[in-house]
């Protein structure tokens, strides 16, 4: 069923949590709401499941208006970063009981349960108790108390965030699987940007409570329309120097004091048409070429060993970057080096909006 916020904005006495939110997940979408802690992803996640009311704007959930339909005439079920598991209980009963209360029949209750439980891969588990069970297996139980409910929605608030390293990405493929047998709507809120990336078919990424831009992980990560869009996302992170543009009869420049950046014709023809005086680089670690013939001098300051890459920490006369690249020979702190941008992929900012 399709999710639809129409300038939906939410007040807590003077704080604004959400900002005029127009956004759409569509019919069997996984949506990923992302961003850092308070930038209003859980209030709106809260917004669809009827535990907050907006303050103006409306909710859709196919074309039905739901800001006054009770939580539980929505048919939307939530899986919380918390199991919130019944310890008394074992799996079976545990997610059985939503179904016992609106009096679904025994044989329904068993053909769901059993199904989602196949699903999951926790047939052997259904007589455990939640004590007996793994992270991961509590985290499969949660799940499956939202599958048997057969809702309209999924909405999942970082359900992977008390999971160890190895066991998070385990269960991304996991949830991944999920929604393609499901082919249900999925809104997932995380802060982690790997989740998000790894997860969504697109991503809604806020900050403040206003939507900074939505589109594929492909879209966000190569065509940032925002500086803090193209910041958040990326390990590690785009590398930001603030310039100066030159214009000479050789063509278009940024300075950026140690180094003067030449800019490629089209670059140049669009900075010269809006004309812009000043401008933010942006450059990915992956990006920046590393121990070249020709470039700039940079000193090698740290060095990350990746195994096949590494992260080279670089200074070139008090600028600083950080390069993300393979690793063809060893390189030693304090040794001077070639480094250069591949131009094609550079992107420019004007402000805070993207120029390319």
């Amino acid at each position: 069923m399709k999710v639809a916020f129409e300038n939906i904005t939410k007040k807590f006495k003077d704080t604004i949590a959400v900002d005029n939110l127009n956004l759409t997940a569509e019919d069997g979408e996984f949506l990923v709401l992302l961003g850092p802690s308070g930038c209003g992803k859980t209030t709106t996640l809260r917004l669809v499941a009827g535990l907050e009311v907006p303050t103006s704007g409306n909710i859709y959930l196919g074309d039905l208006i739901v800001n006054n339909v009770p939580p539980k005439d929505r048919n939307i079920a939530m899986v919380f970063q918390s199991y919130a598991l019944y310890p008394h209980m074992n799996v079976y009963d545990n997610m059985a009981l939503a179904l016992r209360v609106r009096k679904v029949s025994r044989q329904e209750i068993d053909e769901r349960v059993n199904k989602a439980a196949e699903i999951l891969r926790i047939e052997d588990l259904l007589s455990r108790k939640p004590a007996q069970l793994s992270g991961g297996q509590r985290q499969r139980v949660a799940l499956g108390r939202a599958i048997v409910r057969n809702p309209h929605v999924f909405l999942m608030d970082e359900p992977l965030s008390n999971l160890d390293a190895k066991l998070r990405v385990h269960m991304r493929a996991e949830l991944k699987k999920l929604h393609q047998t499901l082919r249900t709507t999925f809104i997932y809120v995380t802060h982690d940007q790997l989740e998000a990336m790894t997860l969504g078919s697109r991503i809604a990424l806020l900050n403040e409570g206003v939507l900074q831009q939505v589109g594929t992980p492909e879209q966000l990560y190569y065509r940032p329309a925002r500086q803090f869009v193209a910041g958040f996302l990326g390990t590690p992170a785009m590398n930001f120097v603030e310039g100066s543009v030159l214009t000479s009869n050789d063509g278009v420049f940024l300075d950026l004091g140690p180094i003067v950046l030449p800019l490629t014709e089209e670059l140049g023809r669009l900075v010269l048409d809006k004309s812009v005086s000043k401008a933010t680089l942006g450059v990915r670690p992956e990006d920046i070429l590393v121990d070249v013939d020709e470039g700039f001098t940079g000193t090698v300051e740290v060095i990350e060993p990746l195994g096949y890459e590494a992260i080279v920490h670089l200074n070139a006369d008090g600028l600083e970057f950080v390069a993300r690249t393979i690793r063809l020979r060893t390189l030693g702190v304090g040794e001077k080096i070639k480094f250069n941008f591949d131009v094609s992929k550079i992107h420019l900012f004007h402000g805070e909006d993207a120029l390319c």
